[in-house]
């Protein structure tokens, strides 16, 4: 009987998939942790926004979050070119095999569209940690306590958010990318721009 139950138990874990309810628990705290900018990380910093301020309704929340490695994101300001970001999770499997793809697509992007990404849910270490192991270099916001996804409504990873240079939500992609080619029609699409 014992058995039955830890198989239970072991299917039911499996089968949550990438629900924040994975992610190491944080309780209502403050997106920014100490330390976050001085990590000594291969990521790129965050450029400085000097974008006006998002006055669409169609936009992401305005919120403002540190950067592993320097800067920040404030989405409350338009990025002034193209962005992609993506939000994603040492503790998602599907966002351990995307994770790449978001570099090439970063690569190939170049200074056409900006790639940012938002590791969610992570201690600093898993997150700069897996991003290490990605081979990932572009830059990366912190969300620890998932801040973001709270208040985008969204419990599980990875979500990629395709924004206009003003600002504006352009598409949601929910799940995973598949390939390469997927992320430049998506930009291609969403925002105009053919890479």
């Amino acid at each position: 009987m014992r058995r039955a139950v830890v198989v239970l138990v072991a299917v039911l874990l499996a089968l949550a998939g990438c629900t924040s309810s994975g992610a190491p628990d944080g309780d209502a705290a403050p997106s920014s942790s100490p330390g976050v900018q001085d990590v000594d990380t291969a990521l790129q910093p965050c450029p400085e926004q000097t974008g006006d301020p998002i006055t669409a309704g169609e936009a992401l929340p305005p919120m403002t979050f540190d950067c592993i490695g320097g800067g920040t994101l404030d989405l409350s300001r338009a990025p002034g070119t193209p962005m992609v970001l993506n939000l994603w999770g040492s503790w998602c499997g599907p966002c351990r095999e995307e994770l790449p793809l978001v570099q090439q697509l970063a690569d190939a992007a170049g200074d056409e569209v900006l790639v940012m990404g938002v590791a969610s849910g992570d201690p600093l270490t898993a997150a700069d940690s897996f991003a290490e192991d990605a081979g990932v270099t572009f830059p990366n916001a912190f969300d620890k306590y998932r801040d973001l996804m709270a208040e985008l409504g969204i419990n599980v990873l990875p979500f990629t958010y395709f924004v206009a240079a003003d600002g504006t939500l352009a598409y949601t992609q929910v799940g995973p990318v598949r390939s390469l080619a997927e992320f430049e029609q998506l930009v291609a699409d969403h925002l105009g721009v053919t890479l």
